[in-house]
């Protein structure tokens, strides 16, 4: 067995090698695929600062997770990333696709408003790791991040 599978083009393309598959049309995926895609994503990023930041309880880690990454959270990031016109034609087109997309479940805790939103956020991050953008990906979410901390601290002023 091979030590070394991540190739220099990525994670994306070294499973695509690995496993045979083939890149497919992202215009081809429902929206819905983009946000499960683009939650994954979006959940591995904020778990990897969290856990190279600070070696803690796994509950403690779980609990500051929850908070990045809860409707609310991602609904304030894309407002962020929005009213700062971050995104390109392609991406908010991506964006509100997500958004608009009909989910047959809420979660508890989330506002619809909020919860279509973070759906928009996941699929723009789902597509953009897709196309194999990890750059693009991590250029948005270190701008939400910074989005969600400055609201954070208003908040708390």
């Amino acid at each position: 067995m091979e030590n070394n599978v991540i190739n220099e083009n990525g994670l994306l393309e070294s499973l695509r090698e690995e496993f045979a598959l083939e890149t497919q049309d992202l215009n081809l995926y429902s929206p819905l695929v983009l946000a499960y895609m683009g939650d994954c994503i979006y959940e591995l990023i904020i778990r990897t600062i969290l856990v190279e930041r600070k070696n803690c309880a796994v509950q403690k880690l779980h609990k500051e997770a929850t908070w990045y990454v809860k409707a609310a959270s991602q609904a304030k990031i894309a407002e962020g990333l929005l009213n700062a016109e971050l995104l390109s034609e392609e991406e908010l087109s991506v964006y509100k696709r997500g958004r608009n997309a009909k989910s047959h479940t809420v979660p508890k805790h989330a506002e619809m408003k909020d919860y279509r939103k973070a759906t928009g956020l996941e699929a723009l991050l789902g597509y953009l790791f897709l196309k194999n953008d990890m750059a693009r990906v991590i250029f948005l979410v270190k701008k939400g991040l910074a989005i969600l901390q400055e609201a954070n601290e208003e908040e708390n002023q």
